[in-house]
């Protein structure tokens, strides 16, 4: 029977194809940043409405947020979507494909799933790459109830799970005095060579950081006329590390780092959190194993994460309360790789395209085998 249903389902996912290449396509002409995604939350929900999923577009009092539900089952699977682009470089990281794939596999399982016994929801999460969609649905109870949680991500290899850190993101901003730079320098007080000194104080930490540690940063704004002298200077940082704890124990010495450039400028220092934390990602080892042998019967090949480092995603905090699943889907693409402009082009290649069916097709054997 198990066979028989995978089948079918396959089927159904393969017969909704070139929809669901469009879809993708579609959303990946259309790059919307985190929480502005009108335009492919509406196009999620539409293809979801159409397969007869009970729809909410808004859900958890966030606009761009979809929960869509079909089924009436007493094993809950939740299946996410991401759809938010990054600034300058549109899809580089691949969420049409990810968006496109978690609609097909809810049409795969639509017709089936008070059959197996499942309630199918997709879940449509705004603002991944920065801003803590699903943080902010799972306080508000997205995903309450679920026996399991999953999505597909896209990547240059096929991965099993991508090596998932904590992050946190922050602004720093600080405040001095402006003042003319020929004519009287000493009355001003310069906001701008305290960022210079953060920065070269956070560049010296990183000689006592672990591999696996990672502090980057952009200054946004230091100054507009040479002889100004700034008086107010701002920036945007990230800090990773593999667990909440580390997390936590880094950020405090690259905080100092900052107090430093206050200190030494005598500029006012304002720190403040650009989105909720992530945590790190903990996947299921048990799903994880079903899902890679789904996606071995349709001829992906996995390869081995990379050592050190990794990405994040908040989808790492739905991990600590839902058993959750995040493989990577290799698109073949090297030396291209996510966040390049180069990964945007690749995102809607043949491979991108295929990668769309393969994702949305074992993520739904592995509802089945979860059953």
């Amino acid at each position: 029977m198990v066979t028989s249903t995978k089948d079918a389902v396959r089927r159904r996912i393969e017969q909704a194809g070139e929809r669901l290449v469009r879809l993708s396509h579609r959303i990946h002409a259309n790059p919307e940043l985190a929480f502005e995604e009108v335009k492919a939350s509406g196009w999620v929900a539409d293809a979801l409405h159409e397969a007869a999923f009970e729809v909410r577009h808004g859900a958890f009092d966030l606009p761009t947020a979809v929960r869509a539900t079909v089924g009436s089952g007493p094993l809950h699977i939740g299946i996410c979507a991401e759809y938010d682009a990054l600034p300058g470089i549109g899809h580089a990281c691949g969420h049409n494909i990810i968006a496109a794939a978690a609609v097909g596999a809810g049409l795969g399982l639509a017709e089936v799933a008070d059959d197996l016994g499942l309630t199918v929801t997709v879940l449509g999460t705004p603002a991944e790459e920065g801003g803590g969609g699903k943080v902010l649905m799972l306080e508000r109870g997205a995903f309450d109830g679920l026996g399991a949680a999953m999505m597909v991500h896209p990547a240059a290899t096929e991965l099993t799970a991508m090596p998932g850190t904590a992050v946190s993101q922050f602004d720093v901003s600080y405040q001095g005095r402006p003042s003319h730079a020929g004519l009287h320098p000493e009355l001003g007080v310069n906001a701008a060579d305290a960022i210079t000194v953060a920065q070269v104080a956070i560049g010296l930490l990183r000689q006592q950081t672990r591999g696996v540690d990672r502090i980057g940063g952009v200054v946004t704004a230091a100054g507009s006329a040479p002889n100004i002298i700034p008086g107010e200077s701002r920036g945007r940082w990230i800090v990773r590390s593999d667990t909440a704890e580390e997390l936590a124990a880094l950020k405090a010495r690259v905080l100092r780092c900052f107090e430093a450039g206050a200190l030494a400028t005598g500029a006012e220092l304002s720190v403040r959190p650009s989105g909720p934390d992530y945590a790190d990602l903990r996947p299921d080892e048990a799903m994880l194993a079903l899902y890679r042998a789904n996606a071995e019967a349709l001829g992906r090949v996995f390869s081995e994460p990379p050592a050190d480092g990794g990405a994040a995603t908040d989808m790492g905090n739905v991990s600590h309360h839902v058993p959750t699943i995040h493989p990577m889907l290799g698109l073949d693409c090297l030396p291209a790789v996510n966040h390049q402009p180069e990964f945007t082009a690749a995102c809607v290649t043949a491979a991108a395209d295929r990668a769309v069916l393969d994702g949305a097709i074992a993520m739904a054997w592995t509802a089945i085998d979860l059953v």
